[in-house]
């Protein structure tokens, strides 16, 4: 098993509150999620609460979207924890967290993926570590964060 770590992050001149509703609801993650738009036909299904702890996203897409699962474990103002669970194109179990630091009338927000890599994938992770692999859409996904977040305090 290879452990790992790896995290993002951003500064949003927004409050935690605005921030922690874009990602505390996985419906208003097609506004920011780095993910959206690699398969314009993906399927979602949502279940459990509309948002915060026991919200559940399924998806199905095609290769590059894969198929998998989330669901909010924690939720408090300053961090949001996620069960992240893949089945397609391989199994994997992660765990994300989202800390949200106030910093004067913005945000500060490390985006935080742990995990262990087995099986073909701990080879694989050898080879193209997975902060290699995701890294950038992380930074793709806080960038559109950022950009929704201060465009929702604009309007």
């Amino acid at each position: 098993m290879a452990a790992f770590e790896f995290s993002r992050s951003t500064s949003i001149d927004a409050p935690p509150a605005v921030v922690h509703g874009l990602i505390n609801d996985f419906h208003r993650w097609e506004a920011w999620s780095p993910w959206e738009d690699v398969d314009p036909d993906l399927r979602r299904a949502y279940s459990g609460s509309d948002s915060g702890v026991g919200a559940h996203y399924e998806w199905q897409g095609n290769r590059k979207a894969g198929e998998g699962s989330m669901e909010i474990t924690s939720s408090s103002g300053q961090s949001i924890g996620v069960d992240l669970h893949f089945t397609k194109p391989f199994k994997a179990d992660h765990e994300i967290e989202f800390v949200l630091t106030p910093v004067g009338d913005g945000t500060n927000v490390d985006w935080v993926m742990r995990g262990n890599n087995t099986g073909l994938m701990a080879l694989f992770a050898k080879v193209v570590p997975t902060e290699k692999l995701v890294g950038k859409d992380f930074e793709k996904g806080l960038a559109r964060l950022k950009r929704a977040a201060e465009s929702s305090t604009a309007a």
